[in-house]
């Protein structure tokens, strides 16, 4: 059995203490078995919250005993991570235990060394902090999550939900990810959600996949018309094989990452331009004005002006 332990730390956000326990709490395989051991561990007995007080079960140890830590996000008001725990996390690290965070728990790994020299994401309203306060780490702010391997770290609380769910993929396969992501009522690759709000140049792209070079030519040629006997192609496989192996690598569809793909794009463009919906529209790959409004509310949940608008009066008030 796979053990994740959750560190909780004073502060702790309530959010991302709740996600990785509930995730990965509620994972089943095909046989009704579950998975993983979720073990919730401390340096001290009691941690304190915003709005409430737990007992953690489980010490400082459970972190070398763990097969996945995960570190939750800290309020502003939490003290810098003790040096017991930065040992602790340093020497699971050394030891090969795989390591993660959620929002601002990046932070904590940061704190401990964990991220220099490597792809770190955080919540986009930290990202330039942890980038100032940690010069070594290379901060990415405009992506859901970053996979270095070993170390992995996500945006905000609601993308924690996509790098546990990453995670599940990685360690038992699609299926299991897609039964878990049925259980959370989402879907496995998110659509909208908190991620609309965020400047996204492009889709995540499991890094490392066999598809990532025919996924990367989408994204570069997203204005063109793009067909499945295109892509499966470029793939080298039969139409047939390369349908099957993009929905076993993406758990999705070749249509629908192209169509989340020029979504995506079109609302980098709107938050980052002023261009008008019909040129929008011709850029992010769309036959039409209308069926870019039709195909954009359907997937972000509301149209394109009103997003636009949302964005700039959040940036106003920032």
């Amino acid at each position: 059995m796979h053990t994740v332990a959750i560190l909780a730390l004073d502060h702790v956000v309530a959010a991302d203490l709740a996600t990785p326990i509930e995730v990965f709490g509620r994972v089943r395989l095909a046989d009704g078995r579950r998975p993983y051991r979720v073990r919730v561990c401390a340096a001290t007995p009691q941690v304190a919250g915003e709005a409430f007080t737990i007992t953690a079960p489980y010490g400082l140890e459970a972190l070398r005993e763990a097969d996945t830590i995960m570190v939750p996000g800290c309020s502003e008001q939490a003290p810098p991570p003790g040096g017991e725990v930065l040992d602790a996390l340093r020497a699971a690290a050394a030891s090969g235990t795989r390591i993660a965070s959620i929002c601002v728990g990046a932070f904590t790994l940061a704190a401990a060394g964990l991220l220099d020299g490597l792809r770190a994401t955080t919540h986009w309203v930290a990202a330039g902090l942890l980038a100032e306060r940690f010069p070594l780490v290379d901060v990415r702010p405009d992506v859901l999550y970053v996979d270095n391997g070993q170390i992995l770290t996500s945006a905000g609380a609601a993308a924690g939900l996509d790098l546990c769910l990453h995670m599940i993929r990685r360690d038992f396969g699609s299926a299991v990810a897609a039964d878990s992501a049925r259980l959370l009522v989402m879907p496995l690759e998110r659509e909208g959600g908190q991620a609309q709000f965020i400047v996204h140049a492009q889709p995540p792209v499991p890094r490392g996949s066999q598809l990532e070079p025919v996924l990367s030519w989408i994204e570069d040629n997203l204005a063109r018309e793009v067909t499945l006997p295109d892509l499966a192609a470029r793939s080298g496989l039969s139409e047939r094989t390369f349908s099957r192996r993009f929905r076993e690598q993406t758990g999705t569809t070749p249509l629908q990452w192209l169509l989340r793909a020029r979504v995506r794009r079109a609302q980098f463009l709107l938050e980052t331009t002023d261009h008008g919906v019909e040129r929008i529209a011709a850029q992010a790959g769309f036959g039409s004005p209308t069926a870019f409004r039709e195909r954009f509310k359907r997937v972000v949940g509301v149209t394109p002006q009103t997003y636009r608008s949302s964005f700039r009066s959040n940036a106003s008030a920032g």
